[in-house]
């Protein structure tokens, strides 16, 4: 499939993963509008209707996943990538209920995205890793995301987790293990 490169909407709260990204967009050859809250989001795709959109599940304290419906009402063949470092199956299968064509966890980069918006069918040549992700590196990404949405605070990070500050600067002073 080709998608047409005339208008894409990135919806993300962080300022810098949104410069970057739409900087990248650009350069493929995209007309990019940038929005930080959902609110922005449909403002600016009333002014333009994008074709392609890539939507964060978490905008500050809300959700995403209203905005993907009202996305697709505005143009219903529009392709939407909800993209999250809260990756969950079931905000996964909730995305896609809603209309998304796919789901990325953060990490994820222009080509990465491209790609996702550019899958008209399931890859079923797609291999389950060999060994599930060890619970000591899901913890370390875990204590990053909660760390990251607390702005890096460890005492806030520490209250919303329950845990013991020191025990979580200790926690965080290890380096991730290998998956």
């Amino acid at each position: 499939m080709v998608l047409d490169r005339e208008t894409f909407l990135l919806v993300d709260d962080d300022p810098v993963f949104c410069r970057v990204l739409a900087q990248a967009l650009t350069r493929r050859g995209f007309q990019v509008d940038v929005a930080q809250t959902a609110a922005e989001a449909l403002a600016a795709a009333l002014q333009r209707v994008p074709t392609c959109a890539v939507v964060d599940l978490r905008l500050g304290e809300d959700s995403g996943l209203p905005l993907v419906q009202r996305l697709l009402a505005l143009r219903e063949t529009m392709r939407i990538v909800v993209l999250t470092g809260y990756a969950s199956i079931a905000t996964a299968v909730e995305a896609i209920k809603l209309g998304a064509v796919h789901y990325l966890a953060k990490p994820a980069d222009a080509d990465e995205i491209l790609a996702a918006l550019g899958c008209q069918e399931a890859n079923t040549e797609v291999v389950p890793p060999a060994h599930p992700t060890s619970v000591k590196r899901l913890e370390w990404e875990h204590l990053q995301r909660v760390l990251k949405a607390h702005g890096g605070n460890i005492s806030a990070t520490a209250r919303a987790l329950r845990m013991h500050r020191r025990t979580l600067q200790r926690k965080l002073g290890k380096r991730p293990s290998k998956e």
